[in-house]
């Protein structure tokens, strides 16, 4: 059995090294899919090594923020996979230093470092897109804090290795209608959080960018860590959503090196699919005007309320 700090610290490598890999395999399948030729899956780690090697330019107006926010955003996504179950089913011991929700928090400090890092030094596309990412969070956060109490009071607990548990052993719980429910709510979120909500782009300079316009002003070893933090903040956001919603199995259980050589292979099978279903989705949805984004997210908040409601009647 590999000692339980090598465990935690494969958890967190696991993240960081596999997180450029599953980004690189859903950009290449989207071009393919589209008709397009695609860059390598490898790409983001030559993107990264370039990034790393240039020199770093810096606004005349940026302050102590500008160069805080993607050392915050990276450690942020650091810490997070010491809370959730990436290679283990079992808690590991730093997984105690905050349950789901403090995970969630955890994530969201990154996300608002990078929204201030936009408003810093002042140049128009960073505040349009701080500005629009502020409104979708205004729906999609509170409803990502319904979906983890909506699961905390399916598991009784705080922690995401009892849900876990309970939904790989459990039947009647994995198919009741509040977990489905939190599934969907969860699905729909993924969307928005991982920029697939069809009024996102990842093209610079067109009229409805968020994301990338709050990070224009950055080059050099600064923007490989937000974009790192980016792709290691997808790779969390498809850990919980398999892990602890959809898929609980395949996980070590004896923290043995084969069962987590396993696990790490299951890893890859399951990532595929995910990220096959999102290019899918993003595929076949029409874009949509940036002021009807309520629409998928007020569905998920009513999702995410239909199952707390389930669970209590």
């Amino acid at each position: 059995m590999l000692d339980d700090i090598v465990l935690q610290c494969g958890q967190v490598l696991t993240v960081m090294f596999l997180a450029p890999l599953l980004h690189g395999f859903i950009t290449t399948v989207e071009e393919r899919v589209q008709r397009g030729q695609g860059p390598s899956i490898f790409q983001p780690y030559r993107d990264l090594w370039k990034l790393f090697n240039k020199s770093l330019l810096v606004p005349e107006s940026a302050t102590w923020v500008f160069f805080w926010a993607p050392v915050v955003a990276f450690t942020a996504m650091l810490i997070v996979p010491m809370l959730i179950p990436v290679l283990t089913n079992f808690p590991l011991p730093l997984s105690d230093m905050g349950d789901i929700l403090g995970g969630g928090l955890i994530l969201t400090l990154g996300s608002f470092f990078i929204l201030l890092a936009g408003l810093d030094t002042g140049q128009p596309f960073g505040g349009l897109g701080s500005s629009r990412a502020v409104m979708l969070g205004i729906l999609a956060e509170p409803t990502l804090i319904l979906v983890f109490v909506g699961i905390t009071f399916l598991d009784h607990s705080m922690l995401p290795f009892v849900a876990n548990h309970l939904l790989a052993k459990n039947p009647v719980a994995y198919w009741s209608p509040a977990h489905i429910f939190l599934i969907l709510a969860f699905f729909i979120l993924l969307t928005v959080e991982t920029d697939r909500l069809p009024i996102h782009s990842t093209i610079p300079y067109e009229i409805y960018m968020i994301d990338e316009a709050r990070i224009l002003e950055y080059s050099g070893p600064l923007l490989a860590l937000l974009k790192w933090a980016s792709w290691m903040k997808q790779f969390i956001f498809y850990t919980i959503f398999l892990n602890v919603f959809l898929f609980p199995w395949g996980l070590s259980t004896t923290g043995s090196f084969p069962s987590v050589l396993l696990a790490l292979l299951i890893i890859l099978a399951k990532y595929g699919v995910i990220g096959l279903l999102m290019v899918g989705v993003d595929t076949m949805q029409s874009r949509l005007r940036f002021y009807r984004y309520q629409e998928p997210l007020a569905l998920s908040f009513l999702f995410a309320v239909l199952a707390i409601v389930a669970d209590q009647l």
